[in-house]
């Protein structure tokens, strides 16, 4: 195989738009991405204002499917006890990191604040 030539890890990301709308997304887990970058990749409306810092809530979620996820940091938990529209189910796209694990994983975006 040529040194050039790489093989690709790509996952399945289902988001669900403000309108109800699902998008099936197809994300690499070798280009340390999260879930707020591959929305903007495809063009969905997720602002990301702090570039991924955990704190705006521009890119909050909540979690439709049972996949499991890692504890939410202190960052993370910090920022969603400001922010609105907020349920259990809560994430913020920015802190959920694209990798085999959460292949198939199901997110609808919160309303805008």
């Amino acid at each position: 195989m040529p040194a050039i030539e790489r093989i690709m890890n790509d996952i399945k990301v289902t988001i669900i738009d403000r309108e109800g709308k699902s998008h099936e997304l197809v994300g690499p887990t070798d280009m340390n991405m999260n879930i707020m970058e591959l929305c903007k990749a495809y063009e969905l409306p997720v602002i990301g204002e702090c570039g991924g810092m955990a704190m705006c809530a521009t890119c909050q979620c909540y979690l439709e499917s049972e996949t499991d996820l890692p504890e939410q940091n202190d960052n993370e938990l910090d920022m969603l006890d400001q922010a609105f529209f907020v349920e259990d189910n809560s994430r913020l796209g920015c802190q959920i990191q694209l990798s085999d694990e959460i292949d198939g994983i199901v997110l609808r975006l919160a309303p805008e604040a």
